[in-house]
């Protein structure tokens, strides 16, 4: 478990940046907003950023990590981490054991609450921190859909659903109002993390500062409105939406939830138990950083009262081919219950209840198994992650030389034979290959260091 007496330790040794000029406007609007706590907010922005990392439980259990302090108090696997020692350097970023994430930017799946066993929708995915941890706690189970609008931002988060080892995942590349017309009526919990005008970042990205004007805010505002539009579509009667943004602005946060209520009466506020965050009107949630540890969010809750489950035709999926049958007698790998689907010469499984994906653009249809070649199966990286250690296995300690060696690239000695799991300390990292003197590293070229 993470070392809890590091919090004065961590906050003691985080450098101190001063916030950018900030716009006028802006702090003139947050002075009307907060009133008496308004000087308390601004010297909030002077204070050293807290940063925080979220450990993976698909992973299994966490190993005490001697740069881990004090828990986030709204998520179980979050934690504050000493940012002098860079844990994005360290090997267990790349087996997926954490991902480093805002503290108060996992505010937004605690409102959500996701069930294992659910259908669930990520609608604004990218870079993938809520869609990570909202499959932490499907652990494995039910059908998580994951979009972005951006194909650039879509690919980094096809790739993080990747790293942290999620199989019940479906990655799109669409317009939300594309995915509506797809899926009316299909999910349980719907996340809207909404493109915003980024307030809340200004202590953490310079360029947050620097673009920020009234007409951003308007913009994403209105923009704001079309997403949720899309996003009513997709839930089904008696499912939660949740709604939230990483920014100050009235406009975009209590105002744009009002405008939806008003056009959308199938809809009511709900209420949650969430002591840590700031209640406000129709089940509205704002997280401030002068109260916190952490950059600030807002959050809402909705119920959808009426309307109509959607009747979606299921993917039909083939059988299994020889080679995997093959791999999977040759390694002992036991996948979970799925669909499995081939998309060109790599073959998939798709999470069950899978619904039919033809027209829409799909990056990452669930667990990439590998590429089929003739009689054989080459397992994909995707699938190294995913598994737990298996009976020809490879263990390399994550402070000794030769875990180094194969994240470069490099044969390591190896007495086995076919194809191997490479593990770091017991988490799964990659594959080999050996012939009974070395190991081939398999390990994705575009990944080493």
């Amino acid at each position: 478990m993470p070392n809890m007496q590091l919090s004065k330790q961590i906050l003691s040794m985080m450098q101190a940046k001063r916030t950018p000029m900030l716009p006028e406007a802006f702090l003139k609007r947050m002075e009307n907003q907060l009133g008496a706590e308004y000087p308390e907010f601004l010297k909030s922005l002077e204070r050293p950023r807290a940063v925080a990392l979220r450990f993976n439980p698909l992973k299994g259990e966490t190993h005490q990590l001697p740069f881990v302090g004090e828990q986030v108090p709204w998520e179980p696997m979050g934690y504050y981490y000493d940012p002098a020692s860079r844990p994005g350097l360290h090997p267990y970023h790349e087996a997926g054991v954490y991902y480093l994430q805002e503290a108060s930017a996992m505010s937004a799946v605690a409102l959500l609450d996701p069930k294992p066993g659910e259908k669930i929708c990520d609608l604004c995915a990218a870079p993938g921190g809520k869609s990570t941890q909202i499959a932490g706690r499907m652990l494995g189970q039910g059908l998580l859909l994951c979009n972005e609008y951006s194909p650039v931002r879509a690919k980094i988060l096809a790739r993080n659903i990747e790293r942290m080892g999620v199989a019940n995942a479906i990655v799109t590349n669409e317009k939300t109002e594309r995915l509506a017309a797809k899926l009316p009526g299909f999910f349980d919990r719907v996340l809207v993390d909404a493109p915003c005008s980024g307030e809340g970042m200004f202590r953490k990205e310079e360029a947050a500062v620097t673009d920020w004007s009234q007409q951003t805010v308007e913009m994403c505002a209105a923009r704001q409105a079309e997403i949720l539009d899309n996003a009513a579509r997709l839930l089904k009667p008696g499912g939660r939406l949740v709604y939230s943004t990483c920014t100050f602005a009235p406009e975009e946060n209590e105002q744009t939830v009002a405008a939806f209520l008003d056009r959308h009466p199938e809809f009511a506020p709900e209420r949650v138990d969430a002591p840590w965050f700031t209640p406000g009107e129709q089940g509205t949630y704002r997280m401030w950083p002068h109260k916190l540890l952490g950059e600030g969010h807002f959050g809402a809750v909705l119920r959808k009262l009426d309307g109509e489950e959607g009747d979606i035709p299921e993917e039909k999926g083939t059988a299994k081919p020889k080679p995997w049958q093959s791999f999977a007698k040759e390694t002992g790998v036991n996948l979970p219950e799925g669909i499995f689907l081939g998309f060109g010469d790599r073959l998939y499984l798709a999470p069950q209840g899978c619904p039919e994906l033809k027209g829409l653009r799909v990056l990452r249809p669930g667990l990439e198994l590998g590429e089929l070649k003739k009689d054989r199966l080459e397992p994909a990286h995707a699938l190294a992650l995913w598994a737990k250690p298996l009976e020809r296995t490879m263990d390399l300690p994550s402070e000794g030389p030769e875990i180094g060696l194969y994240l470069h690239g490099e044969v390591l000695p190896c007495t086995e034979k076919g194809w191997c799991l490479v593990t770091v300390d017991g988490y799964s990292i990659g594959w080999g290959k050996g012939d009974g003197r070395q190991l081939k590293n398999h390990y994705p070229k575009g990944l080493r260091r």
